[in-house]
């Protein structure tokens, strides 16, 4: 006699079985998931390496950005006229624009606070970046200044803000001087900064005519890379610097 077999489903065991099958393939995807995000976040750290650097000095935007107008400018039209010029090798043996501090000094301060309240505000204006306050370092009887009396004002830029106001200045404010003639090309420091100094904040379009009560200099220092004040010279010109011929 053949052996009764019991046909009645296990539930226990269909459990058990989808249980196990949907947890590998949790960890499974859960696993693969993991490794492909690490792969995109190792893709995206790698965008710091030395192509990107040398697509910054290029002026080309990193992610899809837009940059100043005249850092573009570098990019497309300085590095390869400079390559020319000097016969450089590299890329990155350009000379660029590192840096342009701007300051002003107002002695006057010290009997009036309120030309400095205006002095910072103007120049806040005209950088599009807050000023620092600066302090005398020493106590002079004659001059009635005591160390820690407010003196003046400047601000350092970089990156595009640095752009943007070395294109402001020498494609708006410079040609507004009067009888303008070009800056001088014998103001560099012999190690290729370019210095130069300005009688009023006026030429900038960016100070009311209105509110000023008091005309104010400043000094502009442009700081480069380049080691001999002849790339410096060839840099600001390619750049764009009205120099006297």
């Amino acid at each position: 006699m053949a052996k009764k077999t019991d046909s009645t489903p296990n539930p226990g065991g269909a459990s058990a079985k989808g249980k196990g099958d949907a947890a590998a393939k949790g960890k499974g995807d859960g696993a693969a998931k993991g490794k492909g995000d690490k792969g995109a976040a190792g893709r995206g750290r790698g965008d710091s390496g030395p192509a990107a650097e040398t697509t910054l000095a290029q002026g080309k935007p990193k992610s899809g950005g837009s940059h100043a107008r005249l850092r573009e400018h570098y990019g497309k039209s300085v590095i390869p006229a400079m390559t020319k010029d000097f016969g450089y090798k590299n890329v990155m043996a350009v000379p660029k624009v590192e840096k342009v501090a701007i300051n002003i000094g107002l002695g006057e301060a010290t009997g009036n606070s309120k030309l400095m309240d205006a002095a910072v505000s103007e120049l806040g204006a005209i950088a599009g970046q807050k000023p620092v306050v600066t302090k005398a370092k020493k106590s002079i009887a004659a001059f009635k200044l005591r160390e820690g009396m407010a003196i003046g004002c400047m601000v350092t830029l970089r990156g595009d803000r640095m752009y943007e106001f070395l294109d402001r200045l020498m494609n708006v404010a410079l040609p507004r001087v009067r009888d303008f003639r070009g800056m001088s090309p014998k103001a560099f420091d012999g190690r290729g900064n370019y210095t130069m100094g300005l009688k009023d904040q006026l030429i900038f379009p960016e100070i009311d005519y209105n509110r000023v009560d008091k005309v104010k200099g400043m000094n502009i220092s442009i700081t480069t890379t380049a080691k001999t004040d002849a790339e410096g010279l060839a840099l600001l010109r390619h750049m764009g610097m009205p120099f006297r011929q």
